[in-house]
């Protein structure tokens, strides 16, 4: 079963781009700046920040659902990111380096399927959950934290 894991659309974003530290607070969101570590995930691009690169710590509500499932939860996007990532049938290193929980949900956004594995095993479950026709995408979320990292969709 084929498969794209999808960065996050920068267009909700790009307002906050290059505003100062005061006026993102009144938008909830935070600058962060990578260090020589780098190690912010970012959610457009689908990769850790290099260091130097500036990051935005947004709410973001990645599952809108109307459905006890609806979800937001804090994100970091790069700043000045304009293209979202796509992965078709590969894992971004970003995954392969952390311990993901996936989320399997059905046409009515509710969840048929949850586990918790490494990310640089997910790709046997993403398969079989993608072969179930009950399950119409999964979210891949970082499992210590709990944000959400990425949506996989049948390609």
């Amino acid at each position: 079963m084929s498969y794209r894991i999808s960065g996050l659309d920068p267009t909700p974003f790009i307002h906050l781009y290059h505003l100062s530290d005061e006026a993102l607070r009144a938008h909830r969101a935070i600058r962060y700046v990578a260090g020589p570590e780098g190690g912010y995930p970012d959610r457009v691009e689908l990769r850790d920040a290099r260091a130097g690169e500036s990051l935005l710590l947004v709410n973001y509500e990645h599952q809108p659902a109307d459905t006890p499932y609806r979800s937001r939860h804090a994100v970091f996007v790069l700043e000045g990111a304009t293209t979202a990532a796509t992965f078709c049938d590969e894992i971004p290193q970003l995954f392969r380096t952390r311990m993901m929980s996936l989320r399997a949900f059905d046409a009515q956004d509710m969840l048929q399927e949850a586990t918790v594995v490494f990310g640089d095993a997910m790709e046997p479950t993403v398969h079989e959950w993608l072969a179930d026709d009950r399950v119409a995408y999964i979210h891949a979320h970082y499992a210590g934290p709990g944000c959400y990292a990425g949506r996989i969709d049948r390609a």
